[in-house]
């Protein structure tokens, strides 16, 4: 199980986890609540999903994580697509297992983070890629593995992200998607058959939440498609 605590530090807070064998030291926004009002008290903002969930080391990132290490022989070498990367806690362990990760993310101060967490765990630098899933600029097929934790709320989420997932995957790869049993899978989950997708929950493990609100129970599907 990994165990997550947090502390402050000068200049920001951080959140230290560990997963995949060793400790992470995440550097994150100082001033959370600060951060929350300013991107929610613009209506724009809000409507455009700017909300901050970047902020957060959610739950499903470090099963996600301990995934990657469990599956290290599958993408040590291989082209590797993170979703939704915020603080860029799953990029890093993947590129520290030998992937070759590009990560993206809606957010610019999210992959500045990144950036700045990837560096300070002495992780060479994932690829890293300022997009939104619903208009991605990626290269068709080219990634053997993808993954995301967490990586939606709503079920119109649902078709851009199968799209996104069609264009990018190479032949034969697999997808891993993290989630908390929200009910938005759900529907996720019912339209994988009618877009051509297989899949199967391949993990299941309970972790203690970073704000020590519970312990979760994360599931990992993994998503092919013929």
């Amino acid at each position: 199980m990994t165990r997550p605590t947090a502390g402050t530090i000068t200049g920001g807070a951080w959140i230290t986890a560990h997963c995949a064998g060793r400790d992470w030291r995440l550097e994150r926004a100082a001033d959370l609540e600060a951060l929350w009002d300013a991107m929610t008290e613009d209506a724009a903002a809000f409507e455009d999903e700017r909300i901050p969930y970047w902020t957060e080391l959610w739950p499903s990132s470090l099963v996600l994580a301990e995934w990657l290490a469990l599956r290290r022989a599958d993408i040590a070498g291989r082209p590797c697509l993170d979703l939704g990367c915020g603080l860029g806690l799953t990029a890093l362990v993947g590129q520290w297992l030998g992937a070759r990760v590009l990560a993206l993310d809606y957010e610019e101060a999210a992959l500045g983070f990144a950036r700045r967490n990837a560096a300070g765990n002495g992780v060479p630098q994932p690829l890293w890629a300022l997009m939104d899933w619903r208009r991605p600029a990626l290269a068709a097929r080219a990634f053997t593995r993808i993954w995301g934790g967490d990586i939606m709320y709503e079920k119109r989420f649902v078709a851009p992200v199968l799209r996104l997932l069609a264009h990018a995957l190479a032949p034969g790869g697999a997808v891993w998607v993290a989630e908390p049993g929200r009910s938005v899978y759900e529907a996720f989950l019912h339209a994988l058959a009618r877009e051509g997708w297989t899949g199967r929950r391949v993990h299941t493990a309970t972790v203690a939440s970073p704000d020590g609100q519970g312990t979760p129970t994360i599931g990992i599907w993994e998503l092919t498609r013929s």
